[in-house]
């Protein structure tokens, strides 16, 4: 599989990265620091820079792939709104390159469903949504972005990441994994992998935790 990973250089991304290329895709890593992708070179790897808020400067690294992930996230107060805006670029940008297939990284904490408890449903969920406003509404709009895209999309949502080493979790469709509360960012990345190789992911949510 040809992939192109955005935020290839953050904790998930880099995991992503690594482990395609272990699987044997081909993967083009949107970046826009080289120095930040810490991955031997390697023949199956293409780095590009560009600017993923720039539509017309990522789609030709879109033109071909069979599949794209965006792992984005802020790495300061002035980014809030980067998921989001990210990810409207890059369904710009796809839409004009003809590829179709979507994974975008969100999370569960914004989310209160029938697989939240009691205790996540009444009191750590609004409390979190109190401290994390800034960047639950930044997931809150990226989901209604890529659920109206029009495209073939999986969200993914993670609970609170950690960088633990990879053990057994659990995945659900549309709705939170009861009880779990952390996932591994190599985890994160496996279920990624998992889920572009699984159609019925397809315009569904998928949330995972242990």
């Amino acid at each position: 599989m040809k992939l192109t990973v955005f935020g290839a250089t953050g904790g998930t991304g880099q995991h992503l990265v690594s482990q395609a290329l272990d699987a044997g895709h081909h993967v083009t890593a949107v970046v826009r620091e080289p120095a930040r992708l810490h991955q031997a070179p390697h023949p199956r790897l293409e780095p590009v820079v560009a600017d993923v808020m720039d539509p017309d400067a990522i789609r030709a690294s879109l033109t071909g792939r069979d599949a794209v992930v965006s792992a984005l996230g802020p790495r300061a107060k002035a980014e809030a709104t980067v998921c989001a805006d990210g990810a409207r670029s890059i369904i710009t940008a796809m839409r004009a390159a003809g590829t179709r297939r979507l994974i975008v990284v969100t999370a569960s904490g914004h989310i209160v469903d029938g697989g939240d408890g009691p205790l996540n449903r009444f009191l750590v969920k609004p409390l979190l949504r109190r401290l994390l406003r800034t960047g639950f509404t930044d997931f809150a709009h990226t989901d209604q972005a890529v659920r109206t895209s029009g495209l073939d999309w999986t969200i993914m949502r993670p609970p609170r990441l950690t960088d633990g080493a990879h053990r057994p979790y659990r995945t659900a469709l549309d709705e939170n994994v009861r009880g779990g509360i952390t996932i591994a960012r190599a985890d994160l990345a496996h279920a990624i992998l998992a889920a572009l190789a699984d159609p019925a992911t397809i315009c569904h949510s998928l949330a995972l935790g242990y």
